[in-house]
């Protein structure tokens, strides 16, 4: 559903763009997990061998193959590589040295299990009207103090209906963990509001929604599909493009109070 100008439309969302995990296996050593659009995946796996410093020319690698793999229904992939002979033995430390890059979200974890773990249901019965939407993100906007000095800069804030508390950062995923530390260390119930983004909704985010209880999710640009499934089976509402007075609303609608949406 849309709510535009006011009022509740019918509307086709364009189509979301994909993600999935992936990981990258070199000599059957999984050395990190990504995640990443599902295509020209033999030009990632080996891209990122170069510039992670794992290779050090294409004619490293001796022969490439890719696998499909389910966790708990969502698909993932992985990209794997096989390298010549004499390579292998500086794998194991350079994995270890790889784990915790900032600002790409699941860039630190190593399996693709844990990229995808238990979904975390979310129960919180909070709910607000369509024009808070709005008003949230207003709040972020006027939260995001370093945005105004560049444009380069990401904002998260929890917004409970009357005020928001607002964090920043250069990647969208350090500024939401900013966020929950900020929530945490207030001892404030991030049940009982909303997180608002000023990026797009990738599953990591809301995967990091979930696990501190936030029963929505706003975000002014576009969700991925498995977001919107991992927010479907959260039980969290994700609401997307929200600009001005407008905004796409797509799982869990009960918590936008008011609504009158169709089939609602």
């Amino acid at each position: 559903m849309r709510w535009q100008d006011g009022g509740w439309l019918e509307a086709a969302p364009p189509p979301a763009p994909q993600e999935c995990p992936v990981a990258i296996v070199i000599d059957g050593m999984s050395q990190a997990v990504l995640m990443a659009t599902p295509r020209d995946l033999r030009d990632f796996a080996l891209g990122f061998a170069l510039t992670e410093g794992l290779i050090a020319a294409p004619g490293d690698v001796l022969d490439y193959e890719q696998a499909e793999v389910q966790t708990d229904g969502f698909p993932a992939r992985e990209a794997r590589l096989w390298l010549r002979p004499g390579l292998a033995a500086g794998l194991a430390e350079r994995r270890r040295s790889m784990v915790g890059p900032v600002g790409c979200g699941l860039c630190g974890v190593d399996s693709i299990a844990a990229a995808l773990p238990p979904v975390v249901p979310v129960a919180s019965d909070w709910t607000m009207p369509p024009l808070d939407v709005a008003r949230a993100m207003d709040a972020l906007a006027g939260g995001q103090v370093l945005r105004r000095e560049t444009p380069a800069i990401h904002g998260a804030a929890f917004w409970d209906g009357s005020r928001a508390i607002t964090r920043e950062d250069v990647g969208r995923h350090n500024a939401l963990d900013k966020l929950a530390g900020a929530l945490a260390q207030a001892g404030a119930d991030a049940g009982q509001g909303a997180i608002v983004m000023s990026s797009r909704l990738s599953v990591d985010l809301v995967q990091k929604a979930a696990r501190i209880g936030a029963p929505v999710l706003i975000g002014a640009s576009a969700p991925t599909g498995l977001a919107l499934q991992w927010a479907e089976r959260a039980g969290i509402t994700l609401i997307a493009r929200a600009r001005g007075a407008n905004f796409d609303l797509y799982t869990h609608p009960r918590r936008i109070a008011g609504n009158r949406g169709p089939d609602v």
